[in-house]
């Protein structure tokens, strides 16, 4: 066993080298359990990027405009990973009739009407979302947005069992240790507290039902966990969480302001 594998910088580089296309080169491939206590921070990392696009872009364009452009720099760092998944669970829990077809439906790489529709919702309603806040808080809240909503992926990773036993999600899932994912949830919650204070109970609350939601009907249309499931899920959450921070910045102040 590589030695290097039990330190922070390990599991750090291996969660950015699998969750955006930033350059992080590796000697060995990375354990899976030790990147994934790593995948709110990388999103904290993503956030933070975002959220410097849209203060900066707000300056001299309208905000509609920079909030698109902040959106779209996240799918551009990520290469739309999580995208790909949202869209694949909705072609193959709307397509599907069975669960055979609904799981060869996720192994198409293409995508149908119900994906680009999902697709297109995931965006536009984060668009939407961001353009909504004044600069200072839409950043707050892409920093929340994608800290929480791959924290909660993790979390739900030891919420049932798995749709199929290969898969990149099937090994995320099977590897990932009770103490790891401790240390996402409780790191995770940390930073997104720091950022909006408070906020992160409703917040949490909202992206956690959400996210329930779509392990429930994962359940029922193909019997578990998968990768793309996953993706899903952090789609959703992301989205229930920029717009429970427009509710309440239309109502509250943030800690910091």
């Amino acid at each position: 066993m590589d030695p290097a594998e039990h330190t922070p910088a390990y599991g750090l580089r291996g969660a950015v080298q699998f969750l955006t296309r930033i350059p992080a080169p590796m000697p060995t491939a990375g354990r899976l359990d030790a990147a994934v206590a790593w995948f709110p921070t990388v999103g904290a990392l993503i956030g933070t990027i975002t959220a410097a696009v849209v203060l900066a872009a707000s300056q001299v364009l309208a905000m509609s405009v920079a909030a698109a452009l902040a959106v779209l720099v996240g799918v551009l760092i990520t290469g739309a990973f999580h995208e790909d998944g949202l869209a694949d669970i909705a072609d193959a829990f709307a397509g599907g009739w069975s669960v055979e077809e609904r799981l060869r439906i996720l192994n198409d790489p293409r995508h149908g009407t119900y994906g680009v529709a999902a697709l297109s919702g995931s965006l536009i309603i984060r668009i939407l979302a961001v353009a909504a806040l004044v600069p200072a808080v839409a950043a707050a809240g892409l920093i929340a947005a994608h800290t929480l909503a791959r924290t909660i992926a993790v979390a739900s990773m030891k919420s049932g069992r798995l749709a199929r036993p290969d898969g990149l999600g099937a090994g995320y899932v099977s590897s990932v240790s009770t103490h790891r994912t401790l240390i996402a949830v409780i790191s995770g919650l940390a930073i997104t507290t720091a950022v909006i204070g408070w906020w992160v109970i409703p917040v949490t609350v909202v992206a956690g039902v959400a996210a329930a939601v779509v392990i429930v009907l994962a359940r029922r249309r193909i019997g578990g966990l998968s990768g793309d499931v996953l993706g899903a899920i952090e789609q959703i959450a992301e989205i229930a969480v920029l717009v429970t921070v427009v509710g309440l910045a239309g109502h509250h102040e943030l800690w910091w302001r």
